[in-house]
């Protein structure tokens, strides 16, 4: 079960979002709330692995109380308005909703929530998915193919996938998988997170020329608010 949070400050929007909740069997609805004070609230008594959450709410907006968390759950921005869009992709939100939502669409929302809960909490009895280990299986085109970590140059989220570039190869391998997911298996201090669709291994960067990373043909965007954690790894003397 995945436990959630419905955050609307329109009781119209919010009874439709609770009815949806409700239709979907992996789904418990863990209270509604109206703004994000009262998400606040319940969050403090209880963990909470999901949150529908509008963004134009008085007080405290949607993308202010993300940014808030410390410890972020899963997020899908259930909203009217198209202009947040770019924001709050930028957040690492999971989906991002426009109001009125057919329940086909929420629907498609919330399998991937399953999908990336279900990945989080596998367990780590394997050796290849311990975030040590020198190699990790994926699914490609229905085969299990081993990657090998140190022959990874870097990795690229792609909509619902990841492509991930090794060296030696010509193509990429994608797989069905989110990139924050991977990221918690790969060894802690050789990869980094450049930008919320980039990870790069840090021993494969040739160079780096303002908020462009050079490994081998491939140019790879630093993003403003990565470029602290990339300089942390390489050397903090280096940022400037």
């Amino acid at each position: 079960m995945i436990k959630c949070l419905a955050v609307d400050d329109e009781l119209l929007s919010l009874d439709l979002l609770e009815d949806n909740i409700r239709r979907v069997p992996f789904l418990q609805l863990a209270g509604r709330c109206s703004n994000a004070y009262e998400a606040m609230s319940i969050m403090l008594k209880e963990p909470v692995d999901l949150i529908f959450l509008d963004i134009q709410m008085p007080g405290l907006t949607g993308t202010q109380f993300v940014q808030s968390l410390s410890h972020r759950p899963m997020v899908i921005f259930i909203t009217a308005y198209k202009k947040y869009a770019l924001e709050g992709f930028e957040l690492d939100v999971l989906d991002y909703l426009i109001k009125p939502v057919p329940f086909d669409r929420f629907l498609k929302a919330v399998n991937k929530a399953a999908e990336y809960h279900a990945l989080k909490n596998a367990p780590a009895a394997a050796p290849q998915q311990e975030a040590n280990a020198d190699y990790f299986f994926v699914n490609v085109e229905y085969n299990l193919v081993k990657v090998v970590v140190s022959e990874i140059s870097h990795i690229e989220g792609w909509k619902d996938y990841i492509k991930i570039y090794c060296c030696n190869e010509e193509k990429p391998l994608i797989t069905r998988l989110p990139i924050k997911v991977l990221m918690d298996r790969l060894p802690a201090g050789r990869f980094v997170r450049v930008h919320k669709s980039y990870i790069v291994a840090v021993d494969k960067i040739f160079a780096i020329r303002k908020n462009r990373i050079y490994i081998g043909r491939h140019i790879i965007p630093v993003s403003d608010s990565h470029r602290e954690e990339l300089f942390n790894i390489i050397g903090p003397q280096n940022l400037k």
